[in-house]
């Protein structure tokens, strides 16, 4: 009776320590993984933290200036990335969706279209007399960039046209991985533009140059 009771206290015992060393072990795996998120989240910060538009080389309009200052003091959610066009010197915020406060703030990422940082068509809209004023410059073979938390990536210009406003087909999947720019066009027109210009870019492959900075 006695034996059969040390034994039953030796397998509690084991049982315990297993259980503590268990919860250490996910406690310090739990730890290791928060401080990584906060580490995402502090490079993140650091990433779409850009400097303000220089709007008098971009050649924005009065109008789109002062919705930006507007804009600037309003509360929006985290971007979802930076979209960098080096030769144009655009560095803007990519936020959700396509609202006038996100459009004056920054550029917005179409609804529906692939997220940032994921395969598929990403589709960005940006006003034509903000931050996208310097796409009139566009050509083919640019290269763009699109940083996420996850990583960046790189685009080459490859089409440029001229579309209704109706057409939104631009915006269908595709099957490689392209960024998709939208605005309004002519961009000097008085009023409501009536067409939009539309920019596709490609993914390039990991180690390719080619394309302009």
């Amino acid at each position: 009776m006695k034996r059969n009771v040390r034994l039953l206290e030796r397998a509690l015992w084991t049982a315990g320590i297993l259980l503590v060393t268990a919860y250490a072990v996910h406690r310090g795996t739990g730890l290791m993984r928060a401080r990584a998120d906060v580490a995402r989240v502090v490079s993140a910060r650091a990433a779409f933290s850009v400097a303000p538009p220089n709007t008098q080389e971009q050649d924005w309009s009065e109008k789109r200036i002062n919705m930006w200052r507007i804009a600037e003091t309003a509360h929006t959610a985290a971007p979802l990335g930076v979209l960098r066009i080096g030769r144009l010197k655009i560095e803007v915020p990519i936020l959700a969706g396509t609202s006038d406060v996100v459009l004056d703030r920054g550029v917005g990422h179409i609804e529906d279209t692939a997220a940032p940082g994921t395969p598929g068509n990403i589709g960005i809209a940006g006003h034509r007399d903000g931050f996208f004023r310097p796409l009139k410059d566009i050509a083919l073979g640019d290269k763009l960039d699109v940083e996420t938390v996850t990583g960046r990536s790189t685009y080459r210009v490859e089409k440029i046209w001229i579309v209704n406003p109706d057409d939104v087909s631009v915006l269908d999947p595709t099957e490689t991985a392209s960024v998709t720019l939208v605005t309004c066009y002519p961009f000097y027109f008085i009023g409501s533009a009536p067409q939009r210009l539309i920019v596709r870019a490609i993914a390039v492959a990991s180690g390719d140059s080619r394309s302009s900075s």
